[in-house]
């Protein structure tokens, strides 16, 4: 490269950044001048903005889940006629006491194992936000009406046919009234906690 090259190639890069100076001050310019403009703007005032979250908010869940009778079924309590017309003896006291014992560990089981995932899998069928939330409220209300209804069970047995088979019976249909009463619980729950916006 000679001397008259090095010239050019210098005088070249020379208007390069002279072009890319006059880019830059140009930018600078523009945005000069939209910082002057927001500046003459009126700020937008935004005012204080007033929720109601008290007509959503639910501080407490009244009302007893009921399993076993509903006030809602009392017609059909003619349905609970004493079977063949023949009331059964009644259990010796110890083996009624044994068997309400083992009943209530088959149902407390059930309580702790089967039954959140019937909330959750019930709740979501109707559409209803988080109903693992409820697993708590409805343990505790059923456990609060599980002797009286354990006794209602056993009584329903005959003491002649009190094998296991006719306990397990007792237990599982204890069980699905469990169920028919979840699902009760859930259908009478107002619609604003249910997915429908009513």
């Amino acid at each position: 490269m000679d001397f008259y090259q090095i010239i050019q190639w210098m005088q070249g890069q020379l208007q390069l950044c002279n072009q890319r100076i006059e880019a830059l001050e140009n930018q600078l310019r523009c945005a000069e001048e939209e910082i002057e403009k927001l500046k003459e703007k009126p700020s937008i005032q935004v005012g204080t903005i007033q929720y109601k979250f008290d007509q959503l908010k639910v501080e407490t869940l009244e009302g007893t889940l009921n399993i076993g009778l509903n006030p809602q079924d009392v017609q059909g309590i003619e349905d609970f006629a004493i079977q063949n017309g023949q009331p059964g003896t009644p259990m010796p006291p110890m083996e009624m006491m044994q068997r309400s014992l083992k009943m209530e560990e088959a149902v407390n089981e059930y309580l702790e194992s089967g039954l959140p995932a019937f909330i959750s899998e019930a709740g979501g069928r109707i559409g209803l936000k988080q109903p693992e939330t409820y697993t708590s409220f409805i343990t505790n209300d059923i456990k609060k009406q599980l002797p009286s209804r354990i006794e209602a069970h056993l009584k329903s047995i005959n003491p002649s046919e009190a094998d296991e088979t006719a306990m397990e019976k007792a237990a599982d249909a204890l069980k699905k009234e469990i169920e028919n009463g979840v699902l009760a619980f859930f259908n009478n729950l107002p619609g604003t906690m249910k997915g429908d916006p009513k």
